[in-house]
C-alpha cells in the first residue's frame, strides 16, 4: 500500500508541473504535453524490458495485441481529460473527477466481463454524481452568484504573470472534458482486467505510450496546435519532470497493484487527493471553495464504500469457496451409510454360521477323544 501511496505523490507532482506549463503567457497545449510524457515513458518502459529480456518488447504477446492497442487507444482520452481539465479546473477539482473511473470500470466490468455488481455500487455512483455537480457548478443549477468568482492564480514561472479568472462556460466545458476522460480511462481500466496476467505489466504501458504519441501527433497536425518549445532550462525541466514522474508514478502503482488486494490498492490511490490539496495551497495558494470540499467529500466517501464492498464480497467468495459443499456432504454422509452396513453385516446368520463353522474343529477333537476311550474300553474288556 506504501508503494501505491507513493506513486499517488508523484502523479500529483505531474500534475503540478502540467499546472504551471498551461499557466504560462504562452501555455503549453495539452497535446504536446502528451506526446512529451508519453514518449519519455516509452523509452523508460522499452529500456526496462531489453534490460529484463521481456519477450515482444513492442508489440506484447499474441492473442492479446488488439486488446493492447485498444487500452493505449481509449487510454489517451483518459489522459487528455485529466491535462486538458487542469487548465481550468484547480489541482484537487481535476485530480477527484478521476476518481469516477473505478466506480464506473465496475459497470463495464459487469456488462462485458460479467463481473459481480450490487446495488450499492449503482447507489455510490448516483452519489458521486452529486458530487461531481457541486464540483462543476453548473450556472443553470446554482445560478450565476456561485458560478462566478471562480479565480484560479495560473502565474507561470515568471511572478509578474497575470491571473486569469475562469468563466463558468470554461469551467463547465472542462468538467465535460474531464467526464470524456473519465470513460477513457474506465474503457482502460477494463481492458486491462481483460488482457489479465497474459501480457507483463509493461507491455500495458508500452502500448499506452504508443498510441498516445501516435494520436496525440496526428491531433496536433489535424488542429494545426503549434509547438510551443521551451526557451528557459526551468521549462524545460518540467517538462522532464511530467514524463520521469509518470513514469515513476506508473512503475510504483504496477508493483504496489502486483503486492495488495485490489480494494486496498484502490483506497491508496484516493490518497492522491490529499496530495493534490496540500501541492495546490504550496504552488498555486489556492484553497477549495466550500462546495467543491462537499463534493469532493462524497466522491471520496462513494468511492471508499465501493472498496469496502468488493473486500467484503470477496471474503465472501474465499469463505463460500474454503466451505464444503452440499454434495460433499451427502457424499460424506453415503460413506459414512455405507461403513456402517458393512459392518451390520458381520452379525448376520450366513457370517455366524460361518463362525460356528471356524469353531467346529474343537467339537470334532472332543468326539474322537470320545471314540478313542470307547475302543480302549473293548480292548480291556477282551482281555
Amino acid at each position: 500500500m506504501l508503494l501505491v501511496a507513493a506513486s499517488q505523490m508523484f502523479f500529483s507532482l505531474m500534475n503540478v508541473a502540467v499546472k504551471k506549463l498551461n499557466s504560462l503567457d504562452d501555455p503549453v497545449p495539452a497535446l504536446e504535453l502528451i506526446v512529451v510524457r508519453m514518449g519519455i515513458t516509452w523509452i523508460c518502459c522499452v529500456t526496462y524490458m531489453m534490460i529484463a529480456k521481456v519477450p515482444d518488447p513492442f508489440t506484447g504477446p499474441k492473442g492479446v495485441r488488439l486488446l493492447l492497442a485498444a487500452r493505449g487507444f481509449v487510454g489517451f482520452f483518459g489522459l487528455f481529460g485529466v491535462y486538458y481539465s487542469l487548465q481550468y479546473l484547480s489541482l484537487s477539482d481535476a485530480t477527484v473527477l478521476t476518481f469516477l473511473a473505478p466506480m464506473c470500470t465496475a459497470v463495464t466490468g459487469a456488462l462485458f466481463l460479467k463481473e459481480d455488481f450490487h446495488w450499492k455500487q449503482a447507489v455510490a455512483s448516483l452519489c458521486s454524481l452529486l458530487g461531481v455537480v457541486l464540483i462543476a457548478r453548473p450556472e443553470f443549477i446554482f445560478g450565476r452568484q456561485a458560478a462566478d468568482g471562480i479565480v484560479h492564480p495560473v502565474e507561470g514561472v515568471d511572478s509578474d504573470s497575470p491571473i486569469r479568472e475562469v468563466t463558468p462556460a470554461q469551467r463547465l466545458a472542462a468538467v465535460g472534458v474531464a467526464l470524456i476522460g473519465v470513460l477513457g480511462a474506465t474503457g482502460a481500466y477494463t481492458t486491462i482486467r481483460a488482457i489479465g496476467k497474459r501480457a507483463h505489466p509493461m507491455h500495458n504501458l508500452v502500448s499506452f505510450s504508443t498510441q498516445c504519441v501516435i494520436v496525440a501527433s496526428i491531433a496536433m497536425a489535424v488542429t494545426r496546435t503549434p509547438i510551443v518549445l521551451p526557451t528557459r532550462l526551468d521549462w524545460l525541466a518540467m517538462l522532464l519532470m511530467i514524463g520521469l514522474f509518470g513514469f515513476i508514478a506508473q512503475f510504483l502503482l504496477t508493483l504496489g497493484l502486483q503486492r495488495e488486494t485490489a480494494s486496498r490498492g484502490t483506497m491508496a490511490v484516493y490518497i492522491q487527493i490529499i496530495f493534490a490539496t496540500a501541492f495546490e495551497k504550496i504552488f498555486f495558494d489556492t484553497t477549495p471553495t466550500p462546495l467543491s470540499i462537499v463534493g469532493t467529500v462524497i466522491i471520496v466517501t462513494s468511492a471508499i464504500y465501493v472498496a469496502a464492498i468488493k473486500e467484503n464480497t470477496g471474503a465472501h467468495k474465499r469463505a463460500r469457496s474454503l466451505a464444503p459443499s452440499t454434495d460433499d456432504i451427502s457424499l460424506e454422509e453415503g460413506l459414512l451409510a455405507n461403513q456402517e452396513s458393512l459392518g451390520s453385516d458381520d452379525r448376520d446368520p450366513q457370517n455366524e454360521t460361518l463362525i460356528e463353522k471356524r469353531q467346529a474343529p474343537p467339537a470334532a477333537s472332543s468326539s474322537q477323544e470320545t471314540v478313542v476311550d470307547s475302543e480302549q474300553g473293548n480292548k480291556e474288556e477282551g482281555k
